[in-house]
């Protein structure tokens, strides 16, 4: 919510990360917190918000408006130039923060260095890509890509479709967040007394499961592109080089997708696995207990065993991260039916126009085609395909004509128009432009 910085008398840097202390207002069992636990998380729909806990608490009294003493709680961390930690320090705290930056206003001073707290900005930005280059080194996978976002007008219908960038302001948030997150579960798992093994709120991520992560190798050799499998080392670092080469290729997408569909659901527990994605040992959510029920835990937790308190039930928990799991995954399930409805929508008074796409799945029934300037997906039916008989290769993801042998693969670029919408069904029907003919 809040970064603060200060340079201390030997050199180094004192960076604090500031959360709104929601846990100070949402007490165990009473009403807010029964209706917290039950929605789990906010869900982000397209023209609108189902916030987890209230608007007078989200938008007012948690959140961290500028020249005002608001209710925190912080990791605060001694890193030395290279970013290195020297200290850390968790407690509540109040803060009066000086200034709020939008992403695009931060990363403006990053790119010109110039602006208000450009020294501070750049400064932590200069210690984000430090902790950012380390953590790449150590095994995490970047699975960053650009997010699908519309122009609505006040009725709600789609204007446009544009895609927000992942910049170096969304990198330097990221890096102290997951900094906070990481060292907050590595405390509650330091021996103390001789006792290690607190009861915590984890966020855990499994390694992929090998028959997929075999099927997406041999995969990307139909590309011309190799994953390496023999270790975890191996495979973040060619994951990696694999997601970095394919940035601006017509088959970037189709690649992103199918290796986030490779990789374990990330998912909420007591029992600690790690974080494979991340390559950290120990991870939690404690960034953001607004909008996530598992951080409001894991400050509950903290705040309880910094003051001595002992272990917790572990079984009560682990229900809690259960429903916080389910939950999580309704609200991506929504969140994805909305950005598709709403391209649908988009799409409906164009019927009849003709787009660039890319061929971003292939079936038995058909091709599934994703227009490159708008991301929206449909469908040429096989029955559109009038020029010959297709027959489906499952091993292979294509479709080839029986008589002319005319093969289509993922990847292909290909030139349709928008045949019919469904926006009850969220689906979008299209045909190939050169069919027109046939």
């Amino acid at each position: 919510d809040a970064l603060s910085l200060r340079k201390l008398e030997n050199g180094n840097w004192e960076v604090g990360i500031h959360i709104a202390d929601v846990s100070h207002y949402v007490k165990p069992m009473d009403i807010l917190d029964r209706e917290g636990f039950d929605r789990a998380t906010s869900v982000y729909l397209v023209d609108r918000v189902v916030p987890m806990l209230p608007e007078r608490l989200s938008n007012f009294i948690c959140s961290l408006r500028p020249h005002e003493d608001k209710l925190c709680f912080s990791a605060v961390f001694e890193l030395d130039n290279q970013a290195g930690i020297v200290g850390e320090w968790f407690g509540k705290t109040v803060i009066n923060s000086d200034r709020r930056f939008s992403y695009d206003e931060a990363q403006a001073i990053i790119e010109s260095g110039k602006g208000d707290f450009a020294e501070e900005i750049l400064t932590l930005n200069r210690l984000a890509q430090i902790l950012r280059d380390k953590r790449y080194k150590q095994g995490s996978i970047g699975f960053e890509r650009s997010e699908v976002k519309f122009e609505i007008d006040e009725k709600g219908k789609p204007l446009r479709v544009f895609f927000k960038e992942y910049r170096e302001s969304n990198q330097l948030i990221e890096e102290f967040m997951l900094l906070a997150n990481r060292k907050v579960a590595e405390f509650i798992n330091r021996e103390k007394d001789g006792k290690k093994g607190k009861t915590f709120v984890y966020r855990i991520h499994d390694k992929p499961n090998p028959e997929k992560l075999q099927a997406f190798s041999s995969f990307v050799k139909k590309f011309g592109y190799s994953l390496q499998t023999s270790s975890n080392k191996k495979i973040s670092e060619s994951m990696n080089q694999l997601l970095d080469t394919i940035q601006g290729k017509k088959e970037q997408n189709i690649l992103e997708n199918l290796a986030i569909r490779t990789m374990a659901k990330a998912e909420y527990s007591t029992q600690n696995i790690g974080h494979y994605g991340l390559g950290f040992r120990y991870y939690t959510h404690f960034t953001s207990p607004i909008r996530r029920y598992p951080d409001v835990l894991s400050h509950r937790l903290l705040f309880h065993y910094l003051n001595g308190g002992e272990s917790k039930s572990k079984q009560e928990y682990e229900a809690m991260c259960v429903h916080a799991s389910d939950m999580e995954r309704r609200a991506i399930n929504a969140e994805r039916a909305s950005i598709k409805f709403k391209q649908v929508e988009f799409l409906m008074d164009k019927v009849g126009q003709e787009f660039d796409g890319v061929i971003s799945g292939i079936t038995e029934w058909g091709l599934y085609v994703e227009i490159v300037e708008n991301k929206c997906e449909g469908m040429v039916h096989i029955r559109e395909l009038k020029d010959d008989f297709y027959v489906f290769d499952e091993d292979n993801y294509t479709l080839t004509g029986k008589r002319t042998r005319r093969s289509f693969q993922l990847g292909d670029e290909v030139r349709v128009k928008i045949l019919r919408t469904n926006l009850a069904r969220k689906q979008l029907d299209f045909r190939l432009a050169e069919e027109e003919s046939f």
